[in-house]
């Protein structure tokens, strides 16, 4: 009964070892399809920022990296600065609304160092961004919260900064300005990082090993003990 209870069980475990593996190969093949897909985007030439109609309808799989353009006027007096670590060392995005005819969108025009935080150029007139559309970043288990009352951003979460700064009518996304230079130097656009990690064969392969270890372990179990010869016993 014991024998007949853990080789059942093994072969539940190797089922579902299985079911993970071809999991772990679908979801590589979609992350292929999403990697070929937003190579596409970051290639093409920009079109109009989304506005208001189109929405609803705004996802990361159609629509995260896609080129964009945009213009109106920043709204300097209403910039955040959101904490950042990048090739160039730590510092802030400066993230910036931008007021179009119809809305406002956020716009992160780049990178500043901790000593450069207050010398970032401050263009006045109307502007004209172009950059990548990103998905909003409302944080999650690895970013600190923000603290809006006290200034402190950790991630770029387009809603709460709108609270934040009083700003109506705001794009559900935000945009990462292009490589453009600023004058003075800085920010410094076009740091955004377009990589998305691709493990999933390397998962796929150990689930389907810890497969076979059950199968080979349901099959010690049951496969019959072997017969002791007597001969020489006496």
């Amino acid at each position: 009964m014991k024998r007949t209870l853990l080789t059942a069980l093994a072969l539940l475990f190797a089922a579902g070892f299985v079911a993970l593996g071809v999991w772990q190969v679908e979801r590589r093949a979609w992350k292929h399809d999403l990697i070929a897909a937003v190579d596409a985007r970051i290639h093409t030439a920009p079109v109009a920022a989304p506005g208001p109609a189109a929405w609803p309808d705004i996802s990361a799989d159609k629509d995260a990296y896609r080129r964009v353009r945009a213009s109106g006027r920043l709204r300097h007096d209403r910039s955040v600065l959101v904490k950042a670590v990048t090739d160039r060392g730590g510092g802030y995005w400066v993230v910036t609304p931008l007021e179009t005819p119809a809305f406002t969108v956020l716009v992160n025009r780049g990178f500043v160092p901790q000593d450069k935080r207050d010398a970032a150029s401050r263009p006045a007139g109307r502007v004209i961004v172009t950059g990548l559309l990103r998905i909003n970043e409302p944080g999650g288990a690895f970013l600190r919260a923000n603290d809006p009352a006290a200034g402190r951003w950790y991630s770029r979460d387009v809603a709460a900064i709108a609270k934040a700064k009083g700003l109506g009518r705001v794009a559900p996304y935000f945009v990462d300005a292009d490589a453009a230079p600023n004058s003075g130097g800085y920010p410094v656009g076009g740091l955004t990082v377009v990589r998305f990690p691709d493990n999933h064969l390397v998962y796929a392969l150990t689930w389907f090993a810890l497969a076979l270890l059950c199968l080979f372990f349901a099959w010690r179990l049951w496969r019959p003990a072997p017969l002791r010869s007597n001969i020489g016993a006496q």
